[in-house]
């Protein structure tokens, strides 16, 4: 199985005072031809917000929208009337459709937050926008890959309109998973902490591994680790 690699130093990187961003691939003003996205996977966005910064009201569009909250908290203000604030762990997924607006700030004046924010395209346009969140299951806390996103919101799963299943990963010093990656999809694993090799090549925080072959995609954690693994049509 070929395992192509995305280095977290190789990432766009933006800079405002109030965040720092680290783009997985081409974002806003960071623009690499060979980086456009992954399958329906379009935008992987790190992000490190200071107490009490944020993004203020912005509208988007025909895209599928989630946030992954790793540490601190953030607080969703949408369009559709919701108004949330996630912790660490939980995902909220907003699904664009023919338009909403929509605001994510650190509610905290100390804690910073850090967060994943990704974007993946629908399977098709003007859908009536939505909303949906996934919080862990104690009972399911040991479990080394839960599945956090499906189109068909199997198993507790936040719902998306793409044939795309997301799974968080959490794996302890020394342990492994296996993902069977099935003919004609493609699986992104997105380290989030921690370090692992994946089928034998070495990722730390920030790298990812990609694949578009069949067979087993085996994770094995050098130390305690967390990532977000992608099945996508």
């Amino acid at each position: 199985m070929k395992i192509t690699i995305r280095k977290s130093a190789d990432r766009g990187l933006a800079e405002h005072g109030w965040l720092r961003s680290q783009h997985t691939f081409s974002f806003a003003e960071y623009h690499d031809s060979a980086h456009m996205g992954f399958r329906s996977l379009r935008v992987i966005n790190e992000d490190h917000v200071a107490p009490s910064g944020g993004f203020p009201t912005h509208p988007h569009r025909d895209m599928e929208i989630f946030s992954y909250v790793v540490a601190g908290s953030m607080q969703h203000r949408d369009s559709m009337g919701h108004d949330r604030v996630l912790l660490p762990g939980q995902i909220q997924l907003m699904s664009a459709g023919t338009g909403v607006t929509h605001s994510e700030f650190n509610p905290s004046a100390k804690e910073p937050l850090h967060l994943l924010q990704i974007w993946i395209t629908p399977r098709e346009r003007r859908l009536t926008p939505g909303y949906t969140e996934w919080h862990p299951d104690a009972t399911r806390a040991g479990d080394a890959k839960v599945l956090v996103v499906s189109p068909d919101g199997r198993d507790g799963s936040a719902t998306i309109h793409q044939s795309a299943d997301v799974f968080r990963v959490r794996l302890r010093a020394g342990h492994a998973v296996s993902h069977e990656v099935r003919a004609s999809r493609g699986v992104w694993l997105q380290i989030i902490g921690g370090s692992a090799s994946v089928n034998g090549q070495p990722l730390v925080a920030g790298d990812a591994a990609s694949t578009e072959e069949s067979g087993a995609m085996i994770v094995t954690a050098d130390a305690d680790t967390e990532a977000l693994l992608f099945d996508l049509a």
